[in-house]
């Protein structure tokens, strides 16, 4: 048989397979973080008809004589360009601007997508594609602890989920009380505090300038003296002693409040008056309204008390080689023994990406090149299957040499 008829044959066979590529690719141009695979040729082994020679004497060397056995796949390679955010206002929808890939945790294994298409499932579990869980790391009141691979969950936020009461027991004074303010004058302001059970209480502070330099403090709460103290000044305006001061009482059904007062802010310049507190802490119990995340991926719960709380952070992993992973369907990833080990951190750290809330990547997809690839990909099938049928002829006149 004709070698050009089996070369022709590998042409037909693997054409086919990069159209399978280029259909594929054009199906999934719509599908959120998709990214475009490109199959590429090589030639298959030649025939050696003859060996090269080497020059001897007066005669020149020659090549060797070689005929071609066809192409096959060199390889299917997935381009892991960006593709462009789209803006979806999703509560629950990121993209990666950048390198990295989201963890997905299900059935014991982890598996790794571009897709931020996640949601809550019942339980306020984070999900993507087929309910595996998003990984990353939760925080205990607010705060977090170690950030690693040991320390990574599934993410998790329960609606409805509440924050207990917390009684103040800090705040702080700033700005300025007016020097050229008369000995005798006093300035009245009003902070709202919370006991253990979170009902408010309101402490009434007075300041009164008791001579150069000095101003006395008092705090009453419901009419009843809860702390005083005084303050003194320096020629710089800058606050000397009366730093700190306690504001204590006992509320009814409650635990009894203490609260460290910081006055270390406070000047005393040629202005006008301004005091006021500028830090306080302690709150009323709050439920969970909503939540928002950060360009780092960390979650912050809104509470219908005014606070806000992180409550978790998505962690990204990247590979050396992410060309190496394996595709593993529903827009996942899985590793294999060329992608290299996960690296497994917080967004923007280590080569990772940042985190676009409400936000989805697109496909890469880029569908006039794969219009392109596809004319190419049809002649070559065209141009192969040419050849099939040209050797059939030759083989046809072959065989009529008999008659």
């Amino acid at each position: 048989m004709m070698r050009s008829m089996f070369a022709g044959v590998t042409g037909l066979r693997n054409h086919q397979v990069r159209m399978d590529v280029i259909g594929n690719n054009i199906a999934n141009v719509n599908t959120v973080a998709y990214k475009a695979s490109r199959a590429d040729f090589q030639e298959a082994f030649s025939q050696t008809l003859r060996g090269s020679s080497s020059p001897s004497g007066e005669r020149g060397g020659t090549n060797p004589q070689q005929v071609g056995l066809g192409m096959t796949l060199s390889s299917i390679d997935v381009i892991h360009t960006q593709g462009s955010p789209q803006m979806t206002g999703g509560l629950t929808d990121l993209a990666i601007e950048g390198g990295g890939f989201f963890l997905l945790s299900g059935a014991g294994r982890l598996v790794y997508t571009r897709a931020g298409n996640f949601h809550l499932d019942a339980s306020g579990y984070l999900t993507g594609g087929g309910g595996m869980r998003l990984q990353g790391w939760m925080a205990v009141d607010g705060e977090f602890t170690a950030k690693d691979e040991g320390t990574l969950t599934s993410i998790q936020i329960p609606a409805g989920v509440t924050v207990g009461a917390r009684a103040t027991d800090a705040m702080a004074f700033g700005q300025n009380l007016g020097s050229s303010s008369n000995v005798g004058d006093s300035f009245v302001k009003t902070v709202d505090v919370f006991d253990s059970l979170g009902t408010t209480h309101s402490v009434v502070v007075t300041f009164r300038k008791t001579g150069v330099n000095s101003w006395s403090w008092d705090a009453r709460v419901q009419g009843v003296a809860a702390g005083s103290g005084t303050l003194g000044f320096g020629s710089n305006g800058q606050l000397g002693t009366g730093g700190t001061g306690t504001v204590a009482f006992t509320p009814t059904g409650a635990n009894p409040v203490s609260i460290t007062v910081n006055f270390g802010k406070v000047t005393q310049y040629f202005a006008e008056t301004t005091v006021a507190a500028s830090e306080r802490n302690g709150h009323q119990m709050g439920s969970l309204q909503t939540f928002t995340v950060d360009a780092t991926g960390v979650i912050t719960g809104v509470y219908s008390n005014g606070l806000n709380r992180k409550l978790a952070q998505v962690a990204l992993a990247n590979f050396t080689n992410p060309g190496g992973l394996i595709r593993s369907g529903e827009n996942n990833f899985a590793e294999s023994n060329n992608s290299g080990l996960r690296q497994i951190g917080i967004p923007g750290t280590g080569g990772r990406g940042m985190v676009a809330p409400n936000s989805l990547e697109m496909s890469n997809v880029d569908l006039s090149l794969e219009f392109t690839n596809m004319i190419l990909t049809q002649r070559g099938f065209q141009a192969n299957s040419r050849i099939i049928g040209a050797t059939d002829e030759m083989l046809q006149e072959l065989v009529n040499l008999k008659r």
